[in-house]
């Protein structure tokens, strides 16, 4: 039965049991309308639309919770869908809604693929220009360097092998930033291992103490997972150590019913350096769960 109908049929009973109501009592009305006559229509007026306004309250009550599921529904975290309830066009509108939610929670998940894609295509192509290009003049930079040192005097190649070493430190320094973009290591060893290699790649001069909890039996995400997993990583990782002023980086990957829980760490110096306290601030560093 359609909304227009339910209403219809709920004022029609309404009205109806007035019309009853008015044939069954004795109550007459006079010409002109005496006080006591115009109280007892008054009385049943009021009593008709409180039962009418009652009556409307049931039957949009489903309605009710469809607004709220509307204003509670967060598309950021998917899978909540308004409870089906109620006949008719109610139970369809509801319906609409939850199929509404289903298509838009499959286009952000679709748009967030493409998007991802496309920003790893870009990673790459930067990659393999700093590997090819930057990397290679530096490098050929760094031998006429060798060649223009052994040639020179004393005085000079003193200064010219400083200049090698900060070419080299600015090769290197490419080179990681290269494999940061593109990390191979995920492709060739798994998601374990570039974990661990993620955090070995810590700077020492950020004082970090790294410790590491994964577990053995974790199961097999795919390679779209395990990238969104690395990159969560290494975000919450570079986060941590420019902006948390922590002490301690606990990286833990878990294994759970359903799902892998992926849990950064930062907590900032206590008196014992040693110790990993739960009751530590921690940093503002957090990956999903």
């Amino acid at each position: 039965m359609s909304l227009f109908w339910r209403v219809f049929l709920l004022n029609a009973a309404v009205f109806t049991a007035a019309v009853i109501l008015l044939l069954l009592s004795p109550a007459t009305v006079s010409t002109p309308v005496l006080p006591a006559e115009a109280l007892i229509l008054a009385a049943g007026l009021a009593a008709m639309l409180v039962a009418n306004a009652l009556l409307l309250r049931i039957g949009f009550a489903p309605l009710r919770r469809l607004t709220g599921a509307m204003t509670t529904i967060d598309l950021l975290r998917p899978g909540s869908r308004a409870t089906v309830t109620g006949h008719g066009g109610i139970a369809e509108l509801i319906r609409a809604f939850n199929a509404m939610l289903d298509r838009l929670e499959i286009e952000r998940a679709t748009s967030n693929a493409r998007a991802l894609s496309a920003q790893e295509a870009e990673r790459r192509r930067i990659a393999q220009e700093l590997h090819d290009e930057v990397g290679q003049s530096l490098t050929a930079v760094l031998l006429e360097l060798k060649r223009v040192a052994d040639q020179a005097p004393e005085s000079v190649a003193a200064a010219l092998h400083n200049v090698q070493e900060t070419t080299r430190d600015s090769l290197d320094e490419i080179r990681r930033i290269a494999r940061r973009l593109r990390p191979g290591v995920l492709e060739e060893l798994g998601l374990a291992s570039a974990l661990k290699s993620l955090a070995s790649e810590i700077p020492g001069h950020s004082g970090l103490s790294v410790r590491c909890r994964l577990d053995s039996d974790l199961p097999e995400l795919g390679d779209a997972a395990e990238l969104v997993v690395y990159r969560v990583a290494q975000e919450s990782i570079t986060n941590t150590v420019r902006h948390a002023d922590a002490g301690h980086l606990e990286l833990s990957l878990q294994r759970r019913k359903r799902s892998s829980n992926w849990s950064p760490r930062g907590t900032r110096p206590r008196r014992s350096p040693t110790c990993w306290s739960s009751a530590s601030r921690p940093s503002s560093a957090t990956g999903p769960t």
